[in-house]
């Protein structure tokens, strides 16, 4: 069994982080001790670190909560984790698109630059200003 600092340090997940989870219904209430701490077990730690690598993945908790459901119902058909994976990507590549109109647009912002001035001379200012 291990503190929820060791929790912590063992999946990268911060403290207020691990409770939220807890809050949210994604990490099941832990044991306590007699003195009220938490304890966890490696099963906590496991889920956490799902948890952790689909929120680096830009999932939202209603998707991991979804597939949280299906890792803890192993019968279920893994075309639903598929369907909810492919949305995710469908996501990404969308900020992707919106990612690769932004730097065009930055990269045309600072190629107007003249290094001249502020006031009335600088491409930079007058671009964001739309002018």
């Amino acid at each position: 069994m291990f503190s929820i600092g060791h929790v912590a340090k063992a999946t990268g997940v911060k403290v207020p982080t691990i409770r939220f989870y807890e809050q949210e219904g994604l990490l099941p209430s832990p044991a306590r001790t007699q003195s009220n701490r938490r304890i966890y077990a490696d099963a906590d730690i496991r889920r956490l670190t799902f948890i952790r690598h689909t929120r680096t993945l830009g999932f939202e908790l209603e998707d991991i909560r979804a597939l949280l459901d299906l890792a803890d119902n192993p019968h279920r058909p893994c075309c639903e984790a598929d369907e909810i994976a492919r949305r995710q990507l469908q996501v990404v590549e969308e900020r992707l698109r919106q990612l690769t109109a932004l730097k065009a647009e930055l990269v045309r912002i600072n190629s107007a630059c003249s290094g001249g001035k502020i006031a009335g001379e600088c491409r930079v200012i007058e671009a964001l200003a739309g002018a």
